[in-house]
């Protein structure tokens, strides 16, 4: 995403200090990921129970939307998002910010990468929020009917974590029409589903992501990227299980996908706002 002259002034950007300290906040909450849930733990068996109670049709369905999934990949497909709506949600809150709100309105997408972390993180915050509510309300709605409404439910909480993904791509200044982008965005859902190992893998892959030669590795990696999805699927584990009780599965369903949204965007959050950091340390 190319940094254009500013149309208008913008707040002033952070110290080296705030930086550093940026940074520091970004790499303590990477070391707290070591800990896994109490369902990661007790949960990492077990797909191949729910493939034998779910009948032919249901996972040809799933495959068929696993692929459309991966594609996401290589074309963006169906899964792209429209950028105005996150320049609303940044010119909402670079207004909020601003002593004169009236300058905000004319924020360009080639202005975004030069906010302020804090109208990023606002806006990051929002998306985060809106989504998992959405999550949540959907995860109720595909628990009701048990077993087969859960072939519905795991397509659509892949399709709705890559769209929060990618708002928090450009909520912090990067385009994830770019190929590139969309190799970053499928890393940081290997990571928001990976255990401890796989976290750590993630982070050493992504240390020097905007290296040109590490980009070029990192899609050819991705030629693989179907074993990516189907451990995002595998990993719900007995999560899903509890959701295939019938209207019970509405209570499991809505807390279920409420946590996969909140640790998907968050996982987003911190990787695309450590990036940025990261720029702005160099550049500075």
């Amino acid at each position: 995403m190319t940094i254009h002259d500013n149309a208008h002034p913008l707040p002033a950007p952070e110290t080296k200090a705030e930086l550093r300290q940026a940074l520091l906040d970004i790499e303590a909450w990477e070391a707290s990921q070591k800990d896994l849930w109490f369902w990661e733990k007790l949960g990492r068996l077990p797909f191949q129970l729910l493939d034998r109670l779910t009948p032919k049709a249901l996972q040809n369905k799933l495959a068929l939307a696993i692929d459309e999934v991966g594609s996401f990949v290589q074309t963006g497909g169906r899964y792209l998002i429209s950028e105005q709506s996150v320049l609303d949600e940044l010119n909402r809150q670079l207004a909020s910010r601003q002593s004169n709100p009236a300058l905000a309105g004319a924020l360009t997408l080639g202005e975004v990468a030069s906010l302020p972390l804090a109208v990023m993180d606002g806006a990051a915050d929002e998306f985060a929020r809106s989504r998992t509510l959405f999550a949540t309300a959907q995860g109720a709605t595909t628990g009701f009917g048990g077993l087969f409404t859960l072939a519905i439910d795991i397509p659509a909480i892949l399709g709705l974590s890559l769209k929060v993904l990618q708002e928090m791509a450009m909520v912090y200044g990067y385009d994830p029409n770019d190929k590139r982008e969309r190799v970053f965005v499928i890393k940081c859902l290997q990571f928001a589903s990976s255990d401890i190992v796989g976290k750590k893998a993630v982070l050493e892959e992504l240390a020097d992501f905007d290296n040109e030669h590490r980009q070029r590795d990192a899609i050819s990696q991705l030629q693989g990227w179907r074993e990516v999805v189907t451990i995002y699927r595998d990993n719900f584990g007995w999560k899903k299980l509890f959701q295939l009780i019938p209207v019970a599965g509405m209570i499991f369903g809505a807390v279920l996908n409420r946590s996969t949204l909140q640790d998907v965007a968050e996982a987003g959050k911190m990787l695309y706002r450590k990036r940025r950091v990261l720029e702005r340390l160099r550049s500075g």
